[in-house]
């Protein structure tokens, strides 16, 4: 069965209105499906089934609802090879890239259903009145869910195993270029034994319209979203309304910093991670390049090498390195960057030209020499490009990498560690990476200072997200 009609309490439905719109593969520009799109009257009936739903979820013990998140991971792992496979076919990712997406989106459901179990609460006497203070962590509400187009299926698994960890009730929004992956996945949650109405999927070509309604029916306590800052500035807007509780992890200007004392094998290599890992379409993909001037080249030329070995193509090819980017204004806003670069003096060390043909591809490419005021140094360049800075001032390069109003996540790559974590605890970043390209974690709290978000996803924080404290003041 083709899983590309709307999913409301546990059914699958046409749309209100009928009306569908069609996702393409990037990398042969052909229509893969055509789904249903989403309008109010579907949102209400979205609404309706979560709010019946929740009741006799949230009130299941957290053992109970561990079971079923512990199953649906179970199941997941079993199919990863067939969620990767469509994972490329809506994204575009390489093969290799979509199975480790798959995987790390899997273990949020194990991770949940373990942290299920442990909402941990206080007893304790009141220092002055002797009353006995109770706090207690309770299910907040229905939760909206936002999910973006670069990671299909570990985007929503982020945001939906806390969710029903804690006891609320989703519903999900998914980007309209990549619906299929978090479509399929609603059958493997029936099988896991998740009730009808708990999880409702609405994609939709209307998604300002959409999101706005249900954030303003009552009902809905809790907002996630992952995606840029401007459209997480205007769903606070909307949240404020009804008050709701934000979770929004956003827009990132990534800085990876390379000092003079670093294994320059290990800074490339936690470069081409940090740099190519979803071909550079993710928040936290380094987009700063800051190495100490005595060795630039050296890293430059390791870099561009290991840059250059990359094959592109169609990521279906299990061969292939490096598939197309999702769309065709992505991968011209990618070409305009590097050209912006080039016009103020950096200078191309491989790749940089956009090739001609089907598909959104564009090669992995380094550019060095780059000046301060290049577009791609202030704006998320989001594809393979990695642009290279030099610096010789300690002082100065924490000072240029804290320079954004951005705050996700940072690198630093150095031999001394003492050095090493006096800088990673002055920057001005939720998370940083030292000596490695990855800090993505299910058992870690994801998230960003600054405008890049609020609130944590993953680790014990992701569950608390979604849930309400109560104090009870009590005398016996």
């Amino acid at each position: 069965m083709d899983y590309t009609d709307l999913y409301i309490d546990g059914q699958w439905r046409e749309g209100a209105s009928a009306t569908r719109f069609d996702v393409l593969n990037p990398a042969t520009e052909q229509v893969i499906a055509s789904v249903a799109s989403a309008e109010i009257a579907d949102a209400d009936a979205a609404l309706d089934a979560a709010e019946a739903a929740m009741k006799e979820w949230a009130a299941r013990t957290p053992r109970a609802r561990s079971e079923v998140l512990r199953k649906a991971w179970e199941l997941m792992t079993a199919r990863l090879g067939d969620f990767a496979h469509l994972i490329t076919l809506e994204n575009g990712k390489a093969r290799a890239d979509a199975m480790g997406e798959a995987t790390y989106a899997a273990e949020f459901f194990r991770w949940f259903a373990e942290e299920a179990v442990r909402a941990d609460g206080i007893l304790m006497h009141a220092p002055a009145s002797g009353a006995r203070i109770i706090v207690q962590h309770k299910p907040a509400g229905i939760a909206v869910l936002i999910t973006p187009w670069n990671y299909p299926a570990a985007m929503g698994t982020r945001k939906i195993a806390p969710a029903l960890a804690a006891g609320c009730a989703v519903i999900i929004k998914p980007a309209s270029e990549t619906p299929l992956t978090m479509l399929a996945l609603m059958p493997l949650l029936e099988e896991a034994g998740v009730p009808r109405g708990l999880v409702n999927v609405l994609p939709s070509k209307r998604t300002g319209a959409l999101v706005d309604h249900m954030l303003h029916d009552p009902r809905v306590r809790v907002v996630s979203f992952t995606g840029s800052t401007a459209v997480g500035r205007k769903l606070l807007y909307s949240a404020a309304d009804q008050v709701l509780k934000p979770a929004m992890e956003l827009g990132g200007n990534a800085p990876l910093i390379v000092f003079e004392d670093a294994d320059l094998d290990v800074a490339v290599e936690g470069t081409m991670l940090a740099k190519m890992r979803n071909l550079g379409e993710a928040c936290t993909a380094a987009n700063r390049i800051y190495v100490h001037e005595s060795v630039a080249e050296a890293f430059t030329v390791k870099l561009s090498a290991a840059m250059s070995a990359l094959k592109v193509g169609d990521g279906t090819d299990p061969s292939v390195d490096v598939g197309p980017l999702v769309n065709a204004d992505t991968r011209n806003k990618v070409a305009a960057f590097v050209a912006d670069a080039v016009s103020k003096g950096a200078k191309i060390e491989c790749g940089g030209t956009t090739p001609n043909g089907i598909g959104f591809f564009y090669p992995p490419t380094v550019i060095s020499n780059v000046p301060e005021n290049a577009d791609c140094v202030h704006d998320e360049i989001f594809g393979p490009v990695a642009a290279i800075q030099t610096f010789t001032d300690q002082e100065d390069v924490i000072t240029r990498a804290n320079n954004t109003e951005y705050g996700l996540v940072a690198y630093v790559f150095s031999e001394d560690m003492k050095r090493a974590l006096q800088v990673c605890e002055r920057l001005e970043f939720g998370m940083v990476g030292l000596n490695r390209g990855l800090v993505s974690d299910p058992a870690a709290p994801f998230g960003g200072v600054k405008q890049s978000g609020l609130g944590r996803e993953g680790g014990h924080e992701g569950m608390l997200e979604f849930m309400e404290t109560q104090y009870i003041s009590a005398s016996w």
